[in-house]
């Protein structure tokens, strides 16, 4: 069973999944397939088979969700430094061939989020990055062809 690295904010979220999921979502739907019962026959009943699609999937995601809690393990990225690049990091980035600046924070997988500047620890950016510094040049070969940048700044927030 391995451990999956998680700042603490990302953990704080998946904690919050949980226990909307739990709370919230589970009553609600266990309301539904109470309703639809009410309504007759089930074998013929989408309301009723609806809501246990719902239920099959919610239960689904809680054990997902229960799963990578247990097996988290948090650093606490303020705690850490260096002058080169680690899980944790926030690293400032120029591409190479149009000048365009990107600012991407090396996270686990659960809370990789690429629109919000969150890049998971096994893509292929970040596998490239870890163990560079400052002014190091890093070329990546991702799916969307050879790209070529320039590390400009490391960060610890």
């Amino acid at each position: 069973m391995d451990k999956i690295p998680m700042t603490a904010a990302g953990y704080s979220t998946l904690e919050a999944e949980l226990k909307h999921c739990q709370q919230v979502e589970r009553p609600r739907i266990i309301q539904q397939i109470t309703e639809a019962r009410t309504h007759g026959d089930l074998s013929e009943n989408a309301e009723y088979h609806a809501a246990k699609e719902q239920q099959s999937l919610n239960e689904g995601r809680i054990a997902e969700l229960e799963d990578k809690l247990a097996r988290a393990d948090i650093i606490d990225v303020s705690k850490l430094s260096g002058d080169t690049i680690t899980f944790g990091a926030t690293v400032t980035l120029v591409d190479e061939d149009t000048d365009e600046k990107k600012v991407w924070q090396i996270v686990g997988e659960p809370e990789a989020n690429a629109k919000a500047g969150r890049i998971s620890i096994t893509s292929p950016l970040a596998r490239a990055l870890i163990g560079k510094a400052k002014g190091a040049t890093v070329e990546v070969v991702a799916p969307g062809g050879a790209k070529a940048y320039e590390v400009k700044k490391i960060e610890w927030k």
